[in-house]
């Protein structure tokens, strides 16, 4: 366990050297890159509209959003029923759909469990 400890801190000292050294180019680059989304003069009465106008932008959507997720239970329903039309394509990307979500359901209770395929530290 002490060498764990030990080889984390030295990936983190060396990240942090890394971000240190390459941190303020990349920062000026990317402030460059999406300047057409900053706000001047940045004060606080504009940081409270912006956030307001995202919360009743994302409550004005959500009837859209309910409409849309009918729709698709509609044609997820639609396809139950006339399972007997569905092609080999069609079913051989749900099965891997299927399969990518187990995959990532297995690989969150690993990272869950602290990295360890044995089982949870009690």
């Amino acid at each position: 366990m002490a060498s764990k400890l030990a080889q984390l801190q030295s990936k983190a000292c060396h990240a942090s050297k890394f971000v240190s050294k390459h941190g303020g180019a990349y920062y000026k680059q990317l402030l460059e890159q999406n300047k057409q989304y900053i706000q001047d003069p940045p004060t606080v009465e504009k940081c409270n509209l912006l956030s307001k106008q995202l919360l009743y932008t994302r409550l004005a959507s959500i009837p859209v959003r309910y409409e849309a997720f009918w729709k698709e239970l509609d044609y997820a329903k639609h396809l139950w029923k006339h399972r007997q039309e569905l092609k080999v394509e069609d079913a051989g990307i749900a099965a891997l759909f299927g399969l990518e979500c187990f995959a990532w359901y297995c690989a969150g209770e690993i990272v869950g469990r602290g990295f360890t395929f044995t089982g949870y530290y009690v």
